[in-house]
């Protein structure tokens, strides 16, 4: 390295010292990707720059790696360990020395062919200084960013002012060995292999700060001039006798209210607040399956966010940890109720639009919305919205609802040169702030719309709430999942105009049905929910310590043994530290007398942790079933338990988003009960042993679906008891007849009530053939329905079903 290289690269350093605050994802990547620091190692950056050298060896010596600024030896060269591919310009010029970048990259390739069977590890470094997208027309903000190339000049200010926002990703190793065999010119690797990283780095730089922003103006002006939006305009004119001018303003004033308005630098000060009220809110939040996103913004994907919905932290909760996974906040679909001062204009400033509830009967405010969102998808934005259409309030999955999802699809079909991959995400707490006001509006309370006060409450009212968990689930390719249910889906692509295809609202169906149904899969176990999830299925919502314990153990151990899913987030505590975590959230009581201690669901908390069992009950519905099956018959084999699982499993994956029912799964559920001293195994039979430990474990996993097969229960009495029944009339006997089992056997769980919880499992009793429309639109029972109602009887306590049977039989007297 020349003298003035050398003086340069110390004055960086000692800038880098004083001025530089990196920020490295992933946190491990020597864990990660498997680097070996023994072996030759090379580092490409996209700009040759003293400041990007600086801040890399830095990170290199933090990692234990090779230091960036040296050289490394491979077979007999000495070669420079960095290759920046992009020179920076000369201080008055815009042109820049030319790179070597070329002529490494030969004597690399050259060296190996010297020295074949030699390993080499070339690792791609993106390195930005601030996370701003830049303006289509710069100003003098971009002038002072990282977002062009700037000369040494520029770049010290960039240092300056943007240095404790520096951001290094170091990225998989490239495939040296693929690039050998896929490539026959040894001649062409040195272009291929800057090829790829150019290719790379453009992808990174995109998926970390987003495309370039026009200004309101430009933006509104580029889709009102668009086709889809004059044809409406037109429209909007002629059916309401306005003149253009006016139609127009109507436009520009829906685009207006719609459009976000994303700001860094709001977002810089968003991350810094929210990084404040997570440490005051909660304990940690807990993040699983990240890699999955960069895998597929490492691939060039546009990326849609279909997070579930449970409280408005989501809003915030999302959008925090994707920034901190040095991602571009994406553009976020909120509920035009939101747009109140001032949270409108901040939630506006960090990427919401605001969508209507309904856009029935205004054509113009739908084609100025799809247009609007399909400029988003174009330009490279990824969005986010919750198919649920708004927060759940009991705890589990609302059934989708697919405008949103439809008018993606739609964009597609605009033909958009990138491929759309979706990312169920879920989301669970172990406090949700909202939890209250669920139970009035559940108990029929209307719901209050949002305002100022509401966050000055919220602000007011800080404190634990636990820890929060987030898993992006097995993310859903757009394109693969046209090409494999609707072939022909590219005949539909048209430039500019998108008529809706007839295929569309069934493929969204299925495909909505799949995002719930990956969010289910990636289900958090904690505290509160395993806690809430034993108590609520005792008497008294009460048990001794000793028992509890052995039953988050056998919890514990059996989701290890059979989980549900492998996406699943399991505790790594015991049973003993999750009772100590769960009993300072002041949801649990523990009473002491001589005989041992008593735990207790507080009487505050006896309604609303069904809350907390809801998020994660179908993870225990199958388990809960055999447990059932072998109290009722001793000895089972996994034939028999599938054979009496397939009459009940369609109505759970309907209700809770479950996939199809593995025999593998059923038998994985019997070793575990085997592993824990619950059965013996002799061949294929599966028996329960004797003794009461055994019995009273069974029990309470029994009792946890109990409630669930209790409404199916009342369901098929009341249909099969009477020949035809009107809607409203089952409705309001079923209401007449939960309220009575509620108050006989201390049923406390809202969604048991809930007419919303009631006509999904109608509509999903049609759907399996269980209930069957009559000519006059009466429901009807069957033989498929009476066979349900055999095995419900088998299953439920005969307490409970005697108080059912009782009260259909007086009612039809």
């Amino acid at each position: 390295m020349r003298i003035t290289s050398r003086v340069m690269l110390a004055l960086a350093k000692l800038g880098n010292a004083l001025l530089v605050k990196s920020k490295l994802l992933p946190t491990d990547p020597v864990r990660q990707y498997g680097l070996d620091p023994s072996i030759a190692t090379f580092y490409v950056a996209r700009l040759n720059a003293y400041s990007d050298l600086a801040a890399l060896d830095a990170i290199c010596r933090k990692l234990g790696l090779p230091k960036a600024s040296g050289e490394t030896t491979l077979g007999n060269a000495r070669l420079p360990s960095f290759i920046g591919i992009q020179n920076p310009p000369r201080l008055f010029s815009e042109s820049a020395k030319q790179s070597q970048a070329l002529a490494q990259g030969q004597a690399i390739f050259q060296a190996l062919r010297a020295a074949p069977g030699t390993k080499v590890q070339i690792i791609p470094v993106t390195i930005l200084w601030g996370r701003a997208p830049g303006k289509e027309k710069p100003g003098l903000a971009t002038l002072i960013s990282g977002s062009l190339t700037p000369s040494w000049f520029r770049k010290f200010f960039v240092v300056l002012f943007s240095g404790r926002n520096n951001f290094v990703r170091i990225s998989r190793p490239i495939e040296i060995n693929q690039l050998l065999n896929d490539k026959a010119d040894v001649d062409e690797l040195p272009h291929k292999l800057l090829r790829v990283a150019r290719v790379h780095f453009r992808r990174q730089k995109l998926a970390a700060t987003g495309p370039k922003l026009p200004t309101r103006e430009q933006l509104f002006n580029g889709l009102l001039a668009s086709p889809s939006i004059k044809n409406a305009i037109a429209e909007e004119a002629k059916s309401k006798g306005l003149s253009h001018d006016e139609a127009r303003r109507e436009a520009l004033k829906m685009l207006d209210e719609i459009a976000a308005n994303y700001s860094d630098a709001m977002v810089r000060v968003a991350d810094r607040i929210l990084t404040w009220l997570w440490t005051k809110l909660y304990n940690g939040i807990d993040i699983r399956h990240v890699e999955r996103v960069h895998e597929l913004t490492d691939k060039g994907h546009e990326i849609i966010y279909v997070p579930c919905h449970r409280s408005h932290m989501d809003y915030l909760l999302l959008t925090y940890v994707i920034y901190h996974q040095g991602l571009v906040p994406p553009h976020i679909a909120a509920g035009v109720n939101l747009n109140f001062f001032p949270a409108g204009g901040i939630f506006r400033r960090s990427g919401a639009f605001f969508i209507r509830r309904s856009f029935a009967g205004n054509k113009l405010y739908s084609a100025v919305f799809k247009e609007y969102l399909s400029q988003l998808f174009i330009k490279g934005y990824s969005v986010k919205y919750y198919t649920e259409g708004g927060r759940s309030r009991t705890g589990r999955l609302l059934p989708p609802k697919t405008g949103m999802l439809a008018m993606s699809l739609q964009a597609m079909l605009r033909g958009i040169d990138r491929p759309i991959s979706i990312v169920p995400v879920y989301i669970g707490y172990e406090h949700v702030m909202e939890i209250n006001t669920y139970l009035k509006e559940l108990a029929g309370s209307h719901k209050k719309n949002e305002s100022i006060f509401g966050v000055f409450k919220a602000i007011k009212n800080l404190k634990n709430y636990g820890r929060g968990y987030l898993s992006f689930a097995e993310p859903i390719n757009v394109n693969q999942f046209l090409n494999e249910h609707q072939p022909d889906w590219r005949e539909a692509i048209h430039p500019t105009e998108t008529q809706k295809p007839a295929w569309l609202n069934d493929q969204v169906a299925v495909l909505a049905d799949k995002i719930m149904t990956n969010i289910n899969s990636s289900a958090a176990l904690n505290a509160v929910n395993l806690l809430s999830l034993v108590l609520l299925s005792a008497e008294q919502f009460s048990l001794s310590k000793t028992k509890l314990l052995a039953q988050l153990e056998f919890y514990l151990a059996l989701q290890k043994t059979a989980p549900y899913h492998r996406d699943t987030t399991q505790p790594t505590e015991s049973a003993e530290a999750l009772l100590e975590h769960a009993l300072t959230l002041k949801k649990f009581d523990v009473y002491h007398d001589s005989f041992g201690d008593i735990v207790t669901i507080t009487e505050r908390e006896q309604t609303l942790v069904n809350y907390y069992k809801n998020n994660v009950l179908h993870l225990f519905a199958v388990p809960a079933v055999i447990a059932q099956f072998l109290l009722y018959k001793d000895k089972v084999t996994v034939d028999s338990c599938f054979a009496h699982l397939e009459k009940l499993y369609p109505l759970f994956a309907d209700e809770w988003f479950l996939n199809p029912l593995r025999d593998d799964y059923i038998a994985d559920v019997l070793t575990g009960f085997e592993q824990q001293g619950l059965v013996t195994r002799k061949d294929d039979l599966f028996e329960m042993n004797s003794d009461s430990q055994t019995r009273s474990q069974l029990e309470l996993l029994g009792r946890t679906i109990q409630l669930t097969l209790e409404r199916y229960a009342i369901l098929s009495a009341l249909v099969l008891g009477k020949p035809d029944y009107e809607a409203a009339a089952l409705e309001a006997d079923y209401q007449t007849l939960a309220g009575r089992l509620g108050r006989l056997h201390g049923i406390k769980s809202p969604e048991f009530f809930d007419a919303k919880v009631l006509a999904s499992l109608v509509h999903s009793m049609k759907s399996q053939g269980l209930l069957t429309c009559s000519e006059t639109q009466t429901l009807c029972g069957n033989d498929k329905l009476a066979a349900l109602q055999h095995t419900l009887v088998t299953l439920l306590p005969a307490r409970v079903w005697q108080s059912i049977a009782d009260t259909v039989t007086s009612h039809s007297d």
